[in-house]
């Protein structure tokens, strides 16, 4: 009997973001250039290996810009709404020619199934990529969040997908020629809460099934200053976003 993956992250929660997103960003300057740089990877991607155009998936693209741009490049298009779509179960409909999903696996249980289903989802010969915020980003909201909590740490972030795990994970769910590419987006910021309201409005907030208590007014005191202790010479802290590209085929 194949034990469950521990719960990590929380279905309920998981799906309530993603459903909130279309929301957040009708918010003036409403930030979305983490969504961006993964459109902008997937397009160069694509534009090198000069695929065919044929059906293409595509899930978490809240934007529309991705789908847009297949469509240009002559792909028929289906859309998933993440916050429908579970991606630990097979996909409802398969033999796509291209599966792209944006910023939407680093958030399941089971990632090595959800891969496996991602593959399975493909027609023969049929090429898959998926992006992902990966484990080398926020380090500094990380140490923020440390110091505010003190000796007592609660989680208040959750765990990320290390690139070096990535290809054995990619073979172990039977993608075929796997490739996994990294790449850093560095963004600066005037405060912590700026950058909160930026993960926020672009579904970035952690969806972990044990919920944290919620920070005191003297622990958000902390968290702002430890943050800001960070700050270049200019008064602005530079944070790194580490995006995680997987490739393969079936």
């Amino acid at each position: 009997m194949t034990e469950a993956p521990p719960l990590i992250f929380s279905p309920v929660r998981r799906r309530s973001r993603h459903a909130r997103i279309a929301g957040l960003q009708r918010r003036e300057h409403a930030a979305r250039y983490v969504i961006d740089d993964m459109i902008a990877e997937i397009a160069e991607r694509l534009a090198f290996v000069r695929r065919e155009p044929g059906a293409a998936a595509v899930v978490g693209d809240w934007t529309g810009d991705l789908a847009a741009y297949l469509e240009r490049s002559g792909h028929a298009i289906t859309r998933f709404d993440a916050a429908t779509l579970d991606e630990e179960l097979p996909w409802p409909t398969g033999e796509f020619d291209l599966v792209v999903s944006l910023g939407t696996l680093d958030t399941v249980n089971d990632l090595p199934g959800a891969l496996v289903h991602v593959r399975q989802a493909l027609a023969p010969r049929g090429m898959a990529i998926a992006t992902m915020v990966g484990g080398a980003s926020l380090g500094k909201l990380r140490r923020a969040m440390q110091e505010a909590d003190g000796d007592r740490p609660a989680a208040r972030m959750h765990p990320l997908v290390d690139p070096r795990s990535a290809p054995g994970l990619l073979q172990r769910a039977g993608w075929s020629n796997p490739v996994v590419d990294t790449q850093r987006l560095t963004v600066r910021y005037s405060s912590l809460d700026v950058l909160v309201a930026d993960l926020r409005a672009q579904g970035l907030g952690q969806v972990l099934a044990s919920v944290p208590p919620p920070l005191t007014r003297a622990a958000c005191e902390r968290a702002r200053a430890a943050f800001m202790a960070q700050a270049d010479a200019d008064g602005k802290v530079s944070e790194t976003f580490e995006i995680v590209t997987l490739t393969g085929g079936r």
